[in-house]
């Protein structure tokens, strides 16, 4: 990894007597799976160009325990979770930022009754309060002019009532925002929520993500901005089923802030 990505664990800071602002819970999802390590790349750079100082668990960072606790394992997801909350608690860690709106949920909702307590932010709240405070800028005009929807993740949208952050990201790119016709509260699943992301669906008229893909592109957007892995890749899957993957991009709100600033 070059210079530029240097990604300091929780254990060197530890050992070194620092504490980082926050600690960057990377997930599953951005940890294993190629196109999601993109969007943790993408973050990264942000932190950096910002000047925040973070940390990731790295090897001691398990799965928060989302998809068992959904799929109806509560003893598994116990499991996972105590484990989480053991390492962050020895660590003192006190604010958490994620790129994964189920690792957010999980965190921010199912933990505390574990005796985990942190302040838990998704990535576009906190990328919207680093440009609010000035500590990035937007640069370049990439973006400007491109009508771009956004795709409301059910665990950052109806389940914790953010709405507004990645909608203000998108505007300062000075693009085009386009909403669908199911959005915000009356936002539409892309059908990967409760654990359904790791098994086939059922057989019906529709698969969900194609309803979803289908309203995006009612919208006649050059790009579909996501919030989630797993909803970046539902939205990628029904773009090309659609056979449109040359005239429609799904990207993740932190890949447009990198890409805007060219980091």
């Amino acid at each position: 990894m070059n210079e530029e990505l240097k990604v300091p664990t929780m254990a060197e800071l530890f050992a070194a007597g620092k504490e980082p602002e926050v600690l960057f819970w990377v997930g599953c999802a951005g940890s294993f799976d190629d196109r999601a390590k993109r969007i943790t790349k993408a973050l990264v750079k942000i932190l950096h160009k910002a000047r925040v100082s973070f940390a990731v668990l790295g090897t001691e960072e398990s799965c928060t325990g989302d998809p068992a606790k959904r799929a109806g394992n509560e003893f598994l997801f116990q499991m996972q979770a105590v484990t989480n909350i053991e390492v962050m608690n020895a660590y003192g860690i006190k604010s958490i930022v994620t790129a994964c709106p189920h690792c957010f949920n999980t965190i921010k909702n199912e933990y505390p009754g574990l005796g985990g307590n942190y302040q838990v932010m998704h990535h576009t709240q906190f990328i919207n309060k680093l440009l609010e405070d000035g500590r990035i800028t937007m640069e370049g005009g990439r973006y400007k002019g491109k009508k771009i929807t956004f795709h409301d993740p059910c665990y950052l949208g109806r389940a914790n009532n953010v709405y507004e952050a990645p909608r203000k990201i998108i505007e300062k790119l000075d693009a085009h925002l386009v909403e669908m016709k199911n959005c915000r509260k009356k936002g539409l699943c892309c059908g990967a929520g409760g654990a359904q992301m790791f098994k086939e669906p059922e057989k019906g008229d529709k698969d969900v993500n194609i309803e979803r893909t289908e309203q995006a592109l009612e919208t006649k957007a050059d790009i579909i901005a996501a919030g989630c892995p797993f909803c970046n890749t539902m939205m990628t899957d029904g773009i090309k089923n659609k056979e449109k993957e040359a005239s429609v991009k799904v990207m993740d709100i932190a890949e447009l802030i990198a890409n805007a600033n060219d980091l």
